[in-house]
């Protein structure tokens, strides 16, 4: 086969010569520490150092999280180990060539010597001795503690956070792929920041080496120039010393610079945007802040014996920034307001007037999101909003729990709002609503939260459990302690997921009963040719349909509901009844549904003698006859419910067991006001499924806890 040069150019990509690149440029740092240099290749490398040093620095300031420079651990072992070689081979030369003159050791460490430090050295000490100060003394001891917590609180919080990535998994808000993305993510991170926590050891031994080796050269350099050279100590120390000094700043800068990198990398709060925007965004923020911050700068400029015109001058400047932060605001908020006073206006035009048609006049959307002003963003992708790529995850999940496709989602700014709140209608009609708090964190309680969280009081507006918004910067401690953290979509995402799955019934209509069934019939023609509408109207079918949704339970294998409904259709037409039948045959459907990994069920039984008492009283429509008086009646339903309260508060699902005969009516009774219950019957659970009571509900003033 001829070798085509051509196709391979194309086949290498900047990975391909980066991984011949690395290890030649690891074996150059072992050559430089033995082989002397020529000056102009020590004024390349140390040039070169000062270049890498702040392209690495301005890496950490785009990256928005600290894992999207993962390699900087090593990045920074590399990097000092550079330093380290290039102060070798600057030594030699200063050693050996000092004496030539100020230019023996190339022209970057001289205009160092001379130009930086004004040819003194004892102010290069000085100015050497104060950036050691600063990188040894203040950045890299503070960074060295900051990658010692965060690996700690890192590694602490996983487990809480892999448990809000499964969360979200299962209310639908992110797929597999998703997740799997996401638990790599976590890994990655606490990987990374395992390995800055020895990296910071680095960039701290980096430093001390800078003091021994600067000491060391003066000593040695004094030496070489008395004894070998025959020069006065006044001379070597002028001239050693001075290279020495130039030296140890040109390495010392790069230094400093890998200090700050390290240190800014390891302080970044995760978010999508790089500092930079992130400053911007939340110290000037407020216009107000900046207008008063340019008061008192205009008022020190007024005060006698204060140098007036830098003070002067930086107020007018913090003046002018706040003018223009005002404008911003006010025109960001005419833009939010713009669309809705359109809308209005053309609603008003269509009440006046008397010519317009019927036809304008359009049904409600099925689904609506309405949300203020203030959450815009959240739905704007120019604005880095995730909010409808999750409402698209949320539909294609639910798809797969429920068995159809829900209506798409119609989403309007509402000015009626507050700023930060959101309504869910269905049908046209709110039907939940929720406040976010900006620029915080929900942690919700699951009910096993170790401590309590500062922050402002809350309450979880999907499943009302108790909450606490809090600032990002507590969401790794917030999660060591037992709570589950989400940020505001979703929030909103998990509410739109369990409005969806409680009122699915409301959403399945007959042209998407038909859809489905259409979509049946072209891989199983008889089975729906022989049952609709020979057999049953669409209309029943649909009803069939609801009441399984109405309980939660997935229609997706709609062959085994139809030729179950099908095979009783003989013994009774009535939806209720045959609704049961079906229920029967997707034993496998719900007791997956409800079981634990280890197939076992924990329920509330009803006592034997309770359901015979109950069979014989409750009506088929619901109602009650002679045998229990209404008050005793109510009891019972209400031991029940009390049951279900203990249950849900030890973290159990509230599934409730009887016999077949009253599992309908009972939960039409027990229902109300209980989150996602389930009712089953045995004949409902396949035979392989484990059950086991937690509460057994007797007749009054005879319950039992198991």
């Amino acid at each position: 086969m001829a070798f085509d040069s051509g196709k391979l150019k194309l086949e290498l990509t900047p990975a391909h010569y980066g991984d011949v690149l690395l290890p030649i440029g690891v074996v150059g740092l072992l050559l430089l520490m033995l082989l002397p240099l020529p000056s102009f290749m020590l004024d390349l490398f140390l040039s070169f150092s000062i270049t890498l040093a702040m392209l690495i620095l301005l890496v950490t300031m785009h990256s928005g999280r600290p894992a999207e420079f993962s390699v900087f651990p090593t990045v920074v072992l590399l990097t000092t180990l550079f330093r380290l070689a290039l102060n070798i081979a600057s030594t030699r030369a200063i050693l050996l060539h000092g004496n030539e003159g100020p230019a023996a050791a190339g022209e970057v460490i001289r205009v160092f010597g001379e130009f930086v430090v004004g040819g003194n050295f004892a102010v290069g000490i000085v100015v050497f001795s104060i950036l050691v100060i600063i990188n040894f003394v203040v950045i890299t001891k503070g960074a060295t503690r900051i990658a010692e917590v965060a690996a700690r609180f890192t590694l602490d919080a996983m487990p809480g956070r892999q448990m809000s990535i499964d969360a979200d998994l299962n209310a639908g808000m992110i797929d597999e792929g998703e997740a799997r993305k996401r638990r790599e993510m976590i890994s990655q991170e606490a990987d990374f920041y395992g390995s800055m926590d020895g990296a910071s050891k680095f960039v701290r031994g980096d430093a001390i080496a800078a003091l021994l080796i600067i000491f060391i050269n003066v000593i040695g350099g004094l030496a070489i120039g008395v004894l070998d050279h025959g020069m006065s100590i006044e001379a070597a120390a002028k001239r050693f010393t001075l290279l020495t000094v130039g030296d140890a700043i040109i390495a010392q800068i790069p230094a400093l610079i890998m200090s700050t990198a390290a240190g800014i990398i390891i302080t970044r709060v995760s978010t999508a945007t790089s500092l930079g925007r992130d400053l911007t965004e939340q110290i000037f923020f407020n216009p107000q802040l900046v207008a008063a911050v340019a008061g008192i700068l205009v008022f020190l400029g007024l005060l006698p014996g204060l140098p007036h015109v830098a003070f002067l001058l930086l107020g007018s400047m913090a003046a002018g920034l706040a003018y223009v932060l005002f404008q911003h605001k006010q025109e960001a908020a005419e833009a939010a307001l713009r669309p809705q006073k359109t809308t209005g206006a053309k609603g008003e035009k269509g009440e006046t007037s008397a010519t317009e048609s019927v036809d304008t006049v359009t049904p409600p959307d099925l689904l609506e999101l309405h949300v203020g002003y203030g959450l815009v963003s959240f739905v704007d992708h120019s604005q880095g909003g995730e909010l409808l790529e999750r409402i698209r995850a949320i539909r294609k999940q639910t798809a797969l729990d429920m068995g159809f496709v829900v209506p798409a989602v119609h989403i309007r700014d509402n000015l009626q709002l507050k700023p930060h709140e959101y309504s869910i209608l269905l049908k046209g009609i709110q039907v939940a609503k929720g406040e976010l708090v900006p620029r915080h964190l929900l942690a919700i309680n699951p009910g096993h939260a170790r401590k309590g969280l500062e922050g402002k009081p809350g309450q979880d507006p999907c499943f009302g459990l108790p909450a606490v918004w809090i600032a990002p910067s507590e969401k790794e401690r917030a999660q060591m302690e037992g709570y589950t953290v989400v940020d505001g979509p979703a929030i909103i995402a998990t509410h739109l997921t369990e409005l969806i799955k409680t009122n699915g019934h409301e959403l399945l209509g007959r042209q998407e009963a038909q859809n489905l069934l259409d979509n049946l019939a072209k891989t199983y023609p008889k089975v729906v040719d022989e049952l609709i509408p020979t057999q049953l109207s669409l209309g029943v079918v649909v009803r069939i349909l609801r009441n399984l949704l109405r309980e939660r339970v997935s229609i997706r294998d709609l062959r085994t509901i139809l030729e179950s409904v099908a095979d009783y259709t003989t013994v009774s037409k009535d939806p209720d009844t045959l609704t049961e039948y079906a229920r029967q045959n997707l034993s496998r459907t719900i007791s997956t549904q409800y079981a634990n990994a280890d197939g076992l069920v924990h329920v509330v039984s009803l006592d034997p003698m309770l359901d015979r008492r109950l069979t014989e009283v409750i009506k088929p429509s619901g109602g009650n006859q002679e045998g229990l008086s209404p008050g005793l009646f109510n009891q019972v339903i209400g031991a029940v419910r009390q049951a279900i309260e203990r249950v849900v508060s030890q973290g159990y699902q509230p599934i409730v067991l009887c016999s077949q005969s009253i599992r309908s009516q009972l939960y039409r009774l027990v229902s109300p006001g209980v989150h996602a219950l389930a009712v089953l019957s045995p004949n409902e659970l396949d035979p392989k499924t484990k059950i086991q009571a937690i509460e057994v509900v007797r007749l009054p003033h005879e319950a039992e806890t198991i």
